[in-house]
């Protein structure tokens, strides 16, 4: 007897596994649009305190140029690497073409990106700018 009720009890799950499925890909469907959903908000919450000060640099001392290079020009230069592959030994060169010598894109370079790390509102505006050139 034991034997047979295995047996349907195996044909019975096999015939509800299509629906189970079926509620398995519901599910997930439903925690994709919940994610999507959540991060829409966040990106919204972002633009929303970003958009408070949208057009209107940042100021204070973390934001002064360093070396002659203004944050602008660092998220420039930046953004130029990508088309050598992110070699950063391009760097240099990509600076120079935009007329910041050796040296002063050597500073510039060490004192953002400690101002980057350091400032979370130097590096929320590096991301701005980088995004944006």
């Amino acid at each position: 007897m034991g034997m047979f009720k295995q047996l349907k009890d195996a044909k019975d799950m096999v015939n509800a596994a299509p629906g189970m499925v079926a509620q398995a890909q519901q599910m997930a469907a439903q925690a994709q649009q919940m994610a999507a959903a959540q991060q829409a908000a966040v990106q919204a919450q972002m633009a929303q305190a970003g958009g408070a000060q949208a057009g209107v640099a940042p100021a204070g001392p973390d934001f002064e140029p360093i070396a002659g290079v203004a944050l602008e020009a660092f998220a420039a230069v930046s953004k130029g690497v990508a088309a050598f592959n992110y070699d950063q030994s391009k760097l240099v060169e990509i600076a120079a073409s935009r007329g910041i010598p050796a040296p002063a894109w050597e500073a510039a370079h060490q004192g953002w990106n400690d101002r980057i790390r350091t400032n979370p509102a130097v590096a929320q505006r590096f991301n701005q700018l980088y995004r944006a050139s």
